[in-house]
């Protein structure tokens, strides 16, 4: 399928469509047998990140997914994809279950960002996606990672390192949200168009920087046109790329993984 040129603007209001599918409309059409667990062991649960076990293809795997809801009291439940430090906290639960299993580790990315209220920050949230981020760089088992809407800065990255990283063609990755980079770059939230275009947040841009490794492409109308569709591609890339990871020796599994990040990175000197 030939990829649409859409600018990156337009992209955000494709994947901010109401309509775009969830984790709730992935999982199911794409895994059997999912066993859902719940909390980190040492606060509560995190409804905008949800956790378990379940089958691709026959395989057993665990799945690590941030939600987004598609009205108002969905998006409360998982208060609006932003995860508490007690949702990475889980992930890293279950991701260290998985390495003692041999299970690959499937995550689903969609988030804004990492939830940055007062209870967050006293309760660690930095401290969680920094751990998450520095025990999922050694962790003895295969990690797949899908950027299925948004990817916004730390939120994401506590997912993000794995050893391939994939992205549905109108999704976006990026270091702040465009309405963020506006407000501090020019003091005017209100040229978050213009942010949207200068970031460089595109699938094609982490392609391109190294970032990503693989673009899943998606109808016209985006993913929310034809859901069987899209998880009919997703379906295939997981169960390709996590065969071939299963087949890699794990010494080797780990030193790619810190090759990957190792050489991101991107810069111009004026």
């Amino acid at each position: 399928m030939e990829q649409q040129q859409r600018s990156a603007w337009e992209r955000q209001l494709l994947i901010r469509d109401k309509n775009r599918p969830t984790v709730h409309d992935y999982i199911p059409r794409i895994f059997t047998d999912f066993y859902e667990m719940h909390g980190d062991r040492g606060y509560g649960d995190d409804g905008a990140l949800i956790g378990g076990i379940g089958r691709l293809d026959g395989l057993p795997v665990t799945i690590l997914a941030q939600v987004k809801g598609r009205n108002l009291q969905e998006n409360k439940k998982s208060n609006f994809a932003m995860p508490h430090p007690e949702g990475y906290r889980k992930a890293l639960r279950l991701a260290h279950q998985a390495e003692k299993f041999h299970r690959p580790v499937i995550c689903l990315i969609d988030t804004p960002g990492a939830f940055c209220g007062v209870e967050a920050e006293e309760r660690g949230q930095g401290e969680a996606i920094a751990r998450n981020m520095m025990e999922f760089m050694m962790l003895k088992t295969p990690i797949i990672s899908v950027v299925l809407g948004e990817a916004g800065s730390g939120g994401a990255l506590a997912l993000g390192v794995c050893d391939e990283l994939a992205m549905l063609e109108n999704a976006l990755y990026s270091v702040i949200s465009p309405r963020g980079c506006a407000s501090i770059l020019w003091k005017d939230a209100s040229r978050e168009q213009d942010a949207c275009e200068v970031l460089q947040i595109t699938a094609e841009d982490m392609l391109r920087f190294g970032v990503a490794e693989a673009i899943i492409p998606e109808p016209f109308g985006g993913a929310q046109e034809d859901i069987d569709k899209i998880s009919e591609n997703l379906k295939e890339y997981l169960v390709k790329t996590t065969t071939e990871k299963l087949q890699k020796d794990l010494d080797v599994l780990q030193k790619e993984r810190y090759t990957k990040f190792r050489k991101i990175g991107v810069f111009q000197e004026q």
